[in-house]
């Protein structure tokens, strides 16, 4: 073998072995359609925010490429025989960006604040969740009842440097409906495998590789380059021309091109999100509507009609390509055992119009629609065919569709829920039905509990709450399985949501780049390798 085929070799290893030690510096280039409004990592909980930000923050738990729960900032974890005591061992030796150690005062900070005012992560731990910091490196979590799944979402719930917070009067959560940006929204201060070197929202977002990470990486770069691009086309262009290592998603009319382009490629496959339609029907009267003096929405027959006016299966062939699953359930069926025993009502645009009459409104009625055009995919084309849909049905809709920032700020609990029909999308962050039950189908009447913290139109029934608090604590599954069924058989027949379908995963990527798929579509870029 010469010299230079063993130096040749030497390099092939040692890249395959994650060690590779490039001449120049790896810059991996990512675009989005959405922006990354704010770096505080409690204001919007939203899984494309979050993956951004799981770069730079971490909890005290991660997932795995298969989504199963690792340990993260905590070693390890113990339960007591009653269940009421959780104690995590803090990893050690752990410093956040700029130097400080992280303890267990961090979490009992952390713990504080992200249940606070403003936070969007509420749900992420119990209100009534008592953190005892043992000593520096123990943290014990004193429950009043028992909740084997208190840590399934912990893997978003980031934990933050309680001496800078502070230092910087950031103590407190940035809401997403914020109008003027806090100290957080603009810096950041992880412990994660990168630093934020510059962010600038709505243009450019610059991360550089932490080399004091506690970690081992698993990725080659030393930097990643986030721009939001909105426009479709603009997107993949700049990535069949190389500006751009990896876009999401792929407009579904663009799959084919991209995966004929001879540079880049369409990684696809079956996403846990569902996408549903929501009603306002807490308020007397709706914000956006022509009825006056009374909500329709509180009728369960205006809601029945919306959904047998919906068209799912136009939706999935015109709208989405064929790239969409339909669902009679709010959830991915892949995560519930009894989902195959629900089936949805059928589209019956005459029986929608009888339904209306009967409820009152002979001549149909108006209402304003809210729906973000860069969150989900074809999420803007998704509502402007239900506009035409529901005027078949005698529905005038009057759309406002905007970008994300502005969409969650108006109508997040920060916003105070302005909204009287809306589109939202759903991944359960436990995985598991007791997560959808809780915080999309729980009633929002208890101002010290964070249950339904995202029905934004607070569909509410008691019994569905009753059953959601034994599923919780419930260890059977057979027995638990039994009581979601039940849970989700009370919210279908009341036609609390229209959910409509789970989208596909269309990511771009250059043939230069290697990158594990989530079937959480968080695009987590410290599994990129780059040529």
């Amino acid at each position: 073998m010469t010299i230079r085929a063993k130096i040749l070799a030497a390099a092939t290893a040692a890249f395959l072995m994650g060690t590779a030690f490039p001449a120049t510096a790896v810059t991996l280039r990512y675009a989005n359609q959405g922006d990354l409004k704010s770096l505080d990592p409690y204001t919007l909980n939203e899984t494309t925010t979050n993956a951004h930000l799981g770069h730079v923050y971490e909890g005290l738990t991660k997932r795995g490429r298969d989504l199963s729960v690792e340990p993260g900032l905590a070693e390890k974890w113990e339960v007591s025989s009653d269940g009421l005591t959780w104690r995590f061992f803090l990893r050690k030796g752990v410093k956040f960006h700029n130097g400080n150690p992280f303890t267990a005062d961090d979490v009992v900070f952390s713990a504080n604040r992200v249940r606070a005012e403003g936070s969007n992560f509420q749900t992420r731990v119990p209100s009534d969740a008592e953190f005892v910091k043992v000593d520096d490196y123990t943290v014990d979590v004193k429950l009043k009842r028992p909740n084997p799944i208190l840590n399934y979402q912990w893997d978003t719930w980031y934990i933050m440097d309680k001496e800078w917070s502070e230092a910087n009067n950031a103590a407190a959560p940035t809401p997403a409906a914020a109008t003027s940006p806090s100290y957080s929204s603009l810096n950041a201060n992880g412990t994660g495998p990168f630093k934020i070197e510059s962010h600038q929202p709505g243009v450019k977002t610059v991360f550089k590789k932490n080399p004091d990470w506690w970690g081992k990486a698993e990725h080659n770069l030393d930097e990643i380059v986030f721009t939001p691009i909105k426009s479709d086309a603009t997107r993949v262009a700049a990535l069949l021309s190389g500006e751009v290592d990896v876009i999401e998603p792929v407009p579904l009319q663009d799959i084919q091109r991209v995966n004929s382009s001879p540079n880049a490629q369409v990684l696809t496959g079956p996403e846990l999100r569902t996408i549903f339609l929501g009603f306002d029907q807490t308020r007397d009267e709706l914000l956006y509507s022509n009825v006056k003096g009374k909500n329709p929405f509180k009728d369960a027959k205006v809601r029945e009609a919306f959904f047998k006016a919906i068209d799912i299966e136009t939706i999935k062939s015109r709208v989405m390509r064929g790239m969409s699953t339909p669902s009679a359930l709010m959830i991915a069926p892949e995560l519930f055992t009894y989902a195959k025993d629900f089936q949805r009502p059928k589209y019956d645009p005459d029986a929608a119009k009888k339904l209306l009459a009967e409820a009152g409104y002979p001549n149909g009625l108006e209402v304003g629609m809210d729906c973000p055009n860069d969150r989900y995919v074809n999420d803007e084309a998704i509502c402007q065919a239900v506009v035409g849909m529901l005027a078949r049905a005698g529905v005038k809709v009057n759309l406002l569709a905007q970008p994300k920032a502005q969409y969650f700020g108006k109508v997040l609990k920060s916003g105070n829920y302005q909204t009287s029909f809306y589109l939202l999308g759903w991944t359960p962050g436990t995985f598991d039905s007791h997560n959808v039950l809780f915080d999309i189908e729980g009633c929002r009447d208890n101002p010290n509990s964070s249950r339904g913290e995202s029905n934004l139109g607070n569909y509410c029934n008691k019994k569905h709450d009753e059953l959601s608090d034994k599923i919780l604590v419930e260890n059977d599954k057979a027995k638990r399985d039994q009581m979601i069924k039940e849970a989700f058989q009370i919210t279908t027949s009341e036609y609390g949501y229209i959910p409509l379908h789970q989208q596909s995963l269309a990511w771009g990527i250059s043939k230069k780049v290697k990158l594990s798929q989530r079937a959480d579509n968080s695009v987590l870029l410290y599994w990129a390798h780059k040529e």
